[in-house]
């Protein structure tokens, strides 16, 4: 007799009820995939949010820096009290920016001095305050780097005059200029080349007298104006036994619209921000 190998409970086609139900493993990868999908949007969350409590941090660091500078005359006027708030204030924006590699195409074009104490720019920052006659407008650096991968061009630029021959404050311009190289992660060397007088503005007061308006202009007293307006003297910066004078320079920190500098060897720190392109 034969057996009857189906019934209610029991279906012959047993396989299709297996097949309706979904491996474990794949649940689980499912339950994995949602898991990472919101995992990973979070990580950029709080990853944004990091980003934006530094970014807010480091903007009232420098703000804490330029009102410490701000009653200096860039450096000329200073107590004991004021220079070692000025170095807690720098110290405190350089921690963000330490160890960074440095940003050639960032460094690329021009910063107004706020803040020095290298002893060469104050002297002539004291000159100005004392010699009437002597005046020092702004004080720039400008770097030429944008397309380099390790140095470029720095020009030392300061406005000056010396009234009443020439206009206030910008009669003249001295441009110091020197090339640069990157030795290290932060560090540049400099080697100095030449030393420029140049853009003279003589005054209205001067041209008056060389060349009085209620008389006629003469051909000398016009070439003499044209002399002067086109003023320009080279002095090559050399040391004797060596190529060129140079020195070792520590940029400290650099974002968008700051620089802080170093002179290596104790030769003082210095507050650039960013200005508009010098012609």
């Amino acid at each position: 007799m034969d057996l009857a190998l189906s019934s209610p409970l029991f279906p012959s086609s047993a396989t299709r009820g297996v097949n309706k139900i979904k491996p474990y493993s794949s649940m689980l990868i499912a339950t994995q995939k949602v898991s990472t999908q919101k995992f990973f949007p979070c990580l950029a969350a709080v990853a944004t949010q990091t980003a934006q409590a530094v970014e807010v941090a480091v903007e009232s660091k420098k703000h804490e820096l330029l009102r410490a500078i701000q009653d200096t005359q860039r450096g000329l006027v200073t107590t004991d009290d004021q220079r070692s708030s000025i170095e807690e204030a720098l110290v405190s924006v350089e921690g963000y920016n330490k160890g960074a590699p440095l940003d050639l195409v960032k460094l690329d074009g021009t910063w107004r001095l706020q803040y020095t104490s290298a002893s060469d720019v104050l002297i002539l920052l004291e000159a100005a305050a004392r010699v009437p006659f002597f005046q020092v407008g702004q004080i720039f650096q400008k770097f030429e780097c944008k397309d380099q991968s390790s140095g470029g061009v720095i020009r030392n630029v300061v406005r000056w005059s010396v009234p009443p021959l020439l206009e206030e404050q910008e009669g003249a311009t001295l441009l110091v200029s020197a090339k640069f190289s990157v030795i290290s992660v932060r560090n540049i060397y400099l080697q100095f080349e030449e030393i420029n007088v140049q853009n003279i503005k003589i005054s209205e007061e001067l041209q008056a007298l060389i060349a009085p308006a209620i008389l006629p202009r003469s051909f000398l007293s016009l070439q003499i104006l044209q002399y002067l307006r086109n003023f320009k003297a080279q002095i090559p910066v050399r040391d004797p036994g060596r190529q060129s004078v140079g020195g070792l320079y520590y940029l400290s920190y650099l974002d968008a619209n700051m620089l802080l500098g170093r002179a290596v060897g104790g030769g003082g720190v210095f507050v650039f921000t960013k200005a508009q392109p010098l012609n």
